[in-house]
């Protein structure tokens, strides 16, 4: 048997999930080994040996970094400990003097850092809808350093055509940053339609199992990846070895966990898309949606991630997720088990709220993460879930249908 250093590169990115690393050390282990130390032996005075100290490096994160930079199709990656901190590593290598432009319809946690950070004077920021020709034109011709796209956003699965944007901000010497952590390199490859970084929380689909919080940035460029890998060893922004350990863990299953997930998804979609309580269904896999054809276009996939609208309002809402018996109320998303949140008194509820209406966010709204339980009673609790909304709304509005 030919030593693994010899093979030559997996190419298909099943296998790379799968078995990236596998029997690559001195000992031929199949699962990589759990590296927790925080130094290591010199080989004698000034003879440096591959690693120093695991706050610079460590080979538990590398080899996690190294697959999900193979994954993006990226140079390089740097594991940090949440998604915000992945973000935050971007963020912190910009001056006084520069712009960020960012999606005004995105998560709450990634708007409430960048005001935050403006805030202290460290850069500008503005948030714009970017589906809009003149905003985004103009917030482009200010010449931004940074341009970060959302797609599918959160809440709403809003898709944005990053092929289109990328050529656009390159136009005026702009870098571009893809949050893709609602799809994942399985369904979505950013750096392949022009962007310069890729952003995650490996807390949600990467990892899968809702019991690790971590990040990664990929770079693009080499010399952008060794950037960022040094700035991540200077600030600290670094993830945990055995985080990473789990994170890769869970990535080995990543591609069977989405074509599941996304074929339950698509299947509560429909059943959504038919009911009388539902007044609006967030999910790009439904031809009806308006991001349909750049999502099939840009994605292999639609994703397990959606969102709908319900006649009645909070209300409604409220009797729908305490029906649910499958379906558990709570934030985070892209784990094993199906999540429900209301992001008006969740995920975005320190948003202001007249940002929050112009974004489209009201108390109606529900956003499902859909999960690995049987498919027949994910629908069954949607349906019952339907059933107790459909009742409140025409309890209050007289309507019969």
């Amino acid at each position: 048997m030919r030593p693994r250093s010899a093979w030559a590169r997996p190419q298909a990115a099943e296998t790379i999930a799968a078995a990236n690393g596998v029997a690559r050390d001195a000992y031929g282990d199949i699962v990589g080994a759990l590296h927790l130390t925080s130094t290591y032996a010199f080989k004698g005075l000034g003879r440096e040996g591959p690693y120093a100290y695991s706050r610079a490096a460590n080979p538990s994160r590398d080899l996690l970094s190294e697959t999900l930079a193979l994954l993006e199709g990226g140079a390089g990656a740097v594991i940090t400990g949440s998604g915000m901190a992945a973000i935050d590593l971007l963020l912190g290598r910009l001056g006084p003097d520069d712009l960020v432009v960012a999606p005004h319809d995105g998560y709450w946690g990634t708007q409430r850092l960048l005001g935050a950070r403006a805030a202290k004077r460290q850069f500008s920021v503005a948030f714009v809808d970017e589906a809009d020709e003149h905003a985004l034109g103009a917030a482009l011709e200010r010449r931004p350093a940074l341009l970060l796209i959302e797609t599918p956003s959160n809440p709403l699965m809003r898709v944005y055509d990053i092929a289109a944007l990328a050529a656009r901000a390159k136009t005026a010497g702009t870098k571009v940053v893809v949050d893709n952590t609602f799809l994942s390199p399985a369904l979505q490859q950013p750096i392949a339609l022009g962007a310069d970084f890729v952003v995650h929380s490996t807390t949600k689909y990467l990892n899968g199992h809702s019991d690790v919080v971590g990040g990664a940035v990929v770079a693009a460029a080499p010399d952008e990846a060794e950037a960022l890998a040094e700035w991540g060893a200077t600030t600290g922004a670094i993830g945990a070895p055995f985080d990473a350990y789990l994170t890769l863990r869970g990535l080995r299953t990543l591609f069977v966990r989405m074509e599941r997930q996304q074929r339950s998804a698509a299947a509560l979609a429909d059943l959504l898309a038919g009911h009388p309580a539902v007044s609006a269904v967030h999910y790009p896999g439904l031809r009806a949606d308006p991001g349909h054809l750049v999502a099939g276009r840009q994605q292999r996939g639609f994703g397990a991630m959606l969102s709908f609208e319900l006649h009645g309002g909070f209300a409604a809402a409220r009797a729908f997720v305490e029906t649910l018996r499958v379906f558990t109320l709570a934030e985070s998303l892209g784990g094993v088990e199906s999540l429900v949140a209301h992001p008006e008194t969740m995920t975005h509820a320190g948003m202001d709220p007249a940002a929050r209406a112009s974004a489209g966010i009201h108390g109606g709204l529900l956003r499902l993460s859909v999960g690995l339980e049987a498919e027949a009673e994910l629908v069954s609790d949607v349906e019952a879930g339907l059933s107790a909304a459909h009742a409140v709304r025409r309890s209050t509005s007289g309507a019969v249908r």
